[in-house]
């Protein structure tokens, strides 16, 4: 698997908007492997990824079911909630960032350096991002920050972001102009807690465990 990050000359309004021209010119990948441990909820997710060399953009579309968002704050458990998720590991340091969103807008991330499980939620090696994250990346959500108890019917959302690779640097060393790069990431799915468990991920992994850098795949950041 594959996917370029397709470079931009103007940022993304922060308004969700899925068929705006800007995201046009992004490749859609689909996160649609699906863990045997979930339920039969089998949600419908769409992502888009574009760069402008300091900058690293995403947006998710989600066609769900039974969506809750529990859990606010920064670095609150949001992967209880109806959550999604993006992963990368760069070209340089030793470790990846986990960056995770409920549907409500609240972020959890972290830069893990060994990810040995340590226990239920603690990893050997790891690192979360300190309030300087909260002010550096910007996150638009379609839904209500608070959503419990859960929406049972069908609903379409969006999640979408902003991470400057300056905040990224600051874990992982210099990283220079992505232009031309290749990382390596995994994008996902999630809604531990919701009534109908789930866990879906774009490239698969081999257990259930998002946090399997060996299965991560490539992204390259286009140079034009």
């Amino acid at each position: 698997m594959h996917y370029t990050v397709r470079k931009t000359a103007s940022r993304p309004s922060l308004d969700g908007n899925w068929d705006a021209p800007v995201w046009q010119g992004a490749e859609t990948l689909t996160i649609a492997n699906v863990r045997p441990e979930g339920t039969d909820h089998r949600p419908k997710v769409e992502a888009r990824l574009l760069h402008a060399g300091t900058a690293i953009y995403g947006i998710y579309r989600v066609e769900d079911r039974y969506v809750r968002a529990a859990h606010q704050g920064f670095q609150a458990p949001v992967c209880h909630d109806s959550c999604v998720e993006f992963f990368c590991r760069p070209h340089v340091g030793v470790g990846y960032f986990n960056f995770e969103f409920n549907c409500g807008g609240a972020m959890l991330c972290a830069y893990i350096r060994d990810w040995t499980r340590i226990g239920k939620a603690g990893f050997a090696d790891f690192e979360l991002l300190g309030p300087e994250a909260q002010e550096a990346v910007d996150i638009f959500h379609s839904l209500p920050e608070r959503i419990d108890p859960e929406l049972a019917e069908p609903t379409v959302w969006t999640l979408q972001f902003a991470i400057p690779v300056s905040l990224l640097e600051t874990y992982c060393g210099p990283l220079g102009d992505l232009s031309g790069r290749t990382w390596t990431a995994n994008l996902y799915k999630c809604g531990d807690e919701t009534s109908h468990p789930h866990w879906l991920t774009w490239a698969p992994v081999d257990a259930l465990n998002f946090h399997l850098p060996r299965c991560f795949q490539p992204i390259h950041f286009a140079a034009e």
